[in-house]
C-alpha cells in the first residue's frame, strides 16, 4: 500500500496544478530531505491522470540522484522511468544532456512532456549567452517546447553571479521569486525533518611555532578563528590535523552510540576533503575500532557500495563528493564536516543528507565541524532556508569572528611548509623576525593544539 502524500506536497501540488493553467514553469524550494522527489512523482501521476501530459523526463546532478528519481518515479506511478520500449519516460544527468541525439529532443516537439529538474540551481542562465552548458540545454532545447517543467531545490542560489535557468526574479531588487516554499522549520514542526544540532568545535589556546633557518617564533592563539586570520595557516591544514580529526570524530562517534542506543541502525557520514583525505580518515575510523566504508570517485562500483551501506549496519561511511546531494540515506543521523568547501550551498547540501525523518524517535540530526569563521556563520542562519541576500544575485563578503581565551596544555602537531610571499596576515612580531634576518618567505611551522576544547551548540528547535 502507497503511502498517502504528506500535506505541504498536497499543497505544493494543488498550488502546482493550478498555476500550469496560466503558465508552463513552475519553481518549487523545499528544504533538503522534504521529499521533493515524491512530489514531483505525484505531480507527474496526477497530471498523466488528467490527460495533460504523455512523456515524463527527469533531470538530476548525479547518477545517484538520477537512480532515486527512478525508483520513487516507478513506485508512484506503477511504470517504468528506464525510457525503454513501454516506459513511461526517462531519467537522467544533466550532463547527459549534452550528448542526446536529434531523436531524443524531437520528443519534445511530438509528445507533450513533463520536464523535472533537480536541484535546478546547477544549471544558470536566462539566455544562451548567460548560460552556463546545462543551462544553455534547458534554455534553447527545453524551456519553450515542454508542455510543463518542475524545477526544484532545497538550496535555490548559485556561489556565482548568475541567475538559475526557469527561475524568476523579482524587479528591480533581482530576489527570487519561488511560486512554493516549504522550509526547515515548518518541515521540523510537520515532523517531516529532523531537528538539527550543530556541533562547533574549537581550541581555547593554539600554538603556532614557525621555524627560519636561523630562528623560530610561537604565537598562541585563542581560537581557531584567529589563527586563521592572523597566521598563514589555512583551514585545509586543520582538517587534515591528526588531533583535530580526531576530536571531531570522537564527538562524532560518542553521539552516534547515543542514538544508536535508542536506533541501531542509525548512521553517520564523514564528508572529507579529498581522496587521500578520505583514506587519512578511513585509518583513524580503524584505529578506534568503527566499521565504516569509504567512497569517492575511485571506488569500483560506487553506487552499488552505497546502496549496499543503505541496507546494512555499518556505522560510518566517508565520502567525497559522492553523497553531498540528493542521495538518501535515511538511517544517516551524524555528520562530521571535513570539507575544504566553505559555500553555503554545499554546507547546507551536506546538511540535508541527515535531516530526512523516518519515525518518531529520530527526531535530530547532529552537525560535527571545526569553529572556521565562515561554517560558524552558516551554522548561525541554517533555520533561514533562504537567506535574502543569497537569493539576489550577487556576492557575500563574511565577517571574520574572535573567541576568548584560557590556559591549556599542547600536544598534537601538523607540519607544513609556506613557500609564498610574506602575508599581511603574519603577526607584526613575525614580520619583524623575517626582515630583520633578511630572509626568503620559505619556513616551516606547526601547529599545537591544547588538550581543552570548547563546543559551541546551535540548534533549530
Amino acid at each position: 500500500m502507497k503511502a498517502s502524500p504528506r500535506k505541504w506536497q498536497s499543497q505544493c501540488i494543488e498550488i502546482a496544478l493550478e498555476h500550469y493553467t496560466t503558465t508552463p514553469h513552475f519553481f518549487c524550494q523545499a528544504t533538503p530531505g522534504a521529499g521533493k522527489t515524491r512530489m514531483a512523482a505525484e505531480l507527474a501521476r496526477q497530471l498523466l491522470e488528467q490527460g495533460k501530459i504523455d512523456l515524463v523526463l527527469c533531470f538530476a546532478p548525479s547518477c545517484q540522484v538520477v537512480d532515486g528519481f527512478r525508483s520513487t518515479f516507478s513506485a508512484v506511478l506503477g511504470k517504468r522511468l528506464d525510457g525503454l520500449i513501454g516506459a513511461v519516460g526517462a531519467a537522467s544527468t544533466y550532463q547527459a544532456m549534452e550528448h542526446q541525439d536529434e531523436a531524443f529532443w524531437r520528443l519534445f516537439d511530438d509528445y507533450r512532456v513533463f520536464a523535472v529538474f533537480d536541484e535546478i540551481h546547477h544549471c544558470s542562465g536566462y539566455d544562451p549567452l548567460l548560460s552556463n552548458a546545462w543551462g544553455q540545454q534547458i534554455v534553447l532545447k527545453m524551456q519553450d517546447r515542454a508542455a510543463y517543467t518542475l524545477a526544484l531545490s532545497g538550496t535555490p542560489w548559485r556561489s556565482d553571479d548568475r541567475g538559475i535557468a526557469l527561475a524568476r526574479y523579482s524587479n528591480p531588487e533581482g530576489r527570487l521569486i519561488c511560486d512554493y516554499r516549504y522550509g526547515l522549520k515548518e518541515a521540523i514542526s510537520d515532523g517531516v525533518c529532523r531537528s538539527p544540532r550543530i556541533v562547533l568545535l574549537d581550541n581555547q589556546m593554539v600554538r603556532y611555532k614557525e621555524d627560519f633557518a636561523n630562528d623560530s617564533t610561537v604565537k598562541l592563539f585563542p581560537s581557531i578563528a584567529k589563527l586563521l586570520r592572523e597566521s598563514p595557516v589555512s583551514y585545509q591544514d586543520l582538517v587534515y590535523h591528526e588531533d583535530a580529526l580526531n576530536q571531531l570524530l570522537d564527538l562524532g562517534s560518542r553521539k552516534l552510540d547515543e542514538l544508536r542506543m535508542l536506533k541501531p541502525n542509525a548512521a553517520g557520514l564523514i564528508v572529507a576533503t579529498n581522496i587521500d583525505h578520505a583514506h587519512q580518515v578511513a585509518l583513524a575510523l580503524k584505529s578506534k575500532g568503527e566499521s565504516f566504508q569509504v567512497v569517492t570517485t575511485r571506488t569500483p562500483d560506487a553506487q552499488q557500495v552505497i546502496n549496499s551501506f543503505k541496507i546494512s549496519d555499518c556505522r560510518w561511511i566517508v565520502a567525497v563528493g559522492m553523497i553531498s546531494e540528493g542521495t538518501d540515506i535515511p538511517r544517516l543521523q551524524v555528520c562530521c564536516y571535513l570539507s575544504r568547501i566553505r559555500t553555503e550551498l554545499h554546507y547546507r547540501q551536506v546538511l540535508g543528507r541527515v535531516l530526512r525523518r523516518i519515525g518518531d524517535i529520530d527526531d535530530q540530526a547532529w552537525l560535527f565541524v571545526l569553529a572556521e569563521p565562515t561554517l560558524k556563520q552558516f551554522s548561525q542562519r541554517i533555520a533561514d532556508d533562504l537567506p535574502e541576500h543569497l537569493a539576489v544575485v550577487c556576492e557575500v563578503g563574511v565577517p571574520a569572528t574572535e573567541a576568548s581565551s584560557i590556559d591549556g596544555e599542547f600536544d598534537s602537531s601538523v607540519n607544513g611548509e609556506l613557500n609564498k610571499p610574506i602575508s599581511q596576515a603574519l603577526t607584526t612580531s613575525v614580520q619583524k623576525i623575517l626582515q630583520a634576518d633578511d630572509l626568503t618567505s620559505e619556513s616551516t611551522y606547526r601547529i599545537y593544539f591544547s588538550k581543552s576544547y570548547r563546543q559551541q551548540l546551535l540548534a533549530v528547535l
